[in-house]
């Protein structure tokens, strides 16, 4: 597929899927006409990538752990330097108590809507 379908199908605007693609995120064949080709594998990617990057990960490290999504639950660092590692459980904490937050968040709103409908045919 062309760049436009893949920032229609993923909602990523096309200059955005340059940059990742600069910085190694993405990968695309060229087509003899010069334009960019991506495989069907570049949608779940591209959403990967977005989920990491909405999470507070840096790009460089996201190009580190990238390789490891395709599989998951199968690991393989083979040059992770315990400073990498502390970078990754500090980053793996903070996503966790931004979850929680936001699932917080989001059962208050729930509650507060399933009020508002339960009290929707009451008198005010």
């Amino acid at each position: 597929m062309r760049i436009g379908e893949l920032s229609e199908r993923t909602g990523t605007s096309r200059r955005l899927l340059r940059y990742y693609e600069e910085q190694g995120l993405i990968v695309s064949q060229r087509c003899e006409n010069g334009y960019r080709s991506y495989d069907e594998s570049s949608v779940d990617r591209v959403g990967q990538v977005r989920g990491l990057l909405d999470a507070g990960l840096p790009t460089r490290i996201i190009k580190q752990i990238l390789p490891c999504l395709d599989k998951p639950r199968v690991i393989h660092f083979r040059d992770a330097t315990p400073e990498m590692l502390a970078l990754l459980e500090h980053e793996r904490d903070r996503m966790t108590e931004r979850a929680n937050f936001l699932l917080r968040n989001r059962d208050a709103i729930s509650a507060y809507l399933d009020e508002v409908r339960a009290n929707a045919g009451a008198p005010r």
